[in-house]
């Protein structure tokens, strides 16, 4: 008997970011806390760049065991951030392995 799976759309890195945050508040998490966890996480990998700003490479923030225990959507958490003008970073999002080199830096 021959049977037929359906193949799903792969889905748009954009549309995984969007999922994330839609988790995180279906989970109740206090966005502003996770955002300041952040920072906290950052500040303790990061260094200090010509500017004085902390900054931290996104692969080793994505790496790091101690953030992949706290951060349910690091990329969600990050966007957060990103919106609320607490960090910057070059691009519209990150995505592992193509941008483990850009950095993250608290403003």
């Amino acid at each position: 008997e021959l049977t037929v799976k359906r193949l799903q759309r792969p889905t748009h890195p954009r549309e995984e970011v969007f999922q994330q945050i839609q988790t995180l508040a279906n989970m109740g998490l206090d966005v502003e806390a996770e955002v300041k966890q952040l920072i906290e996480e950052i500040t303790r990998l990061g260094t200090a760049n010509s500017d004085g700003k902390i900054s931290v490479k996104f692969g080793v923030l994505f790496a790091d065991d101690r953030c992949a225990n706290i951060f349910e959507a690091l990329v969600g958490t990050l966007r957060a951030a990103k919106k609320r003008k607490m960090i910057t970073f070059e691009g519209e999002m990150l995505l592992q392995g193509a941008h483990d080199n850009v950095d993250v830096i608290i403003l």
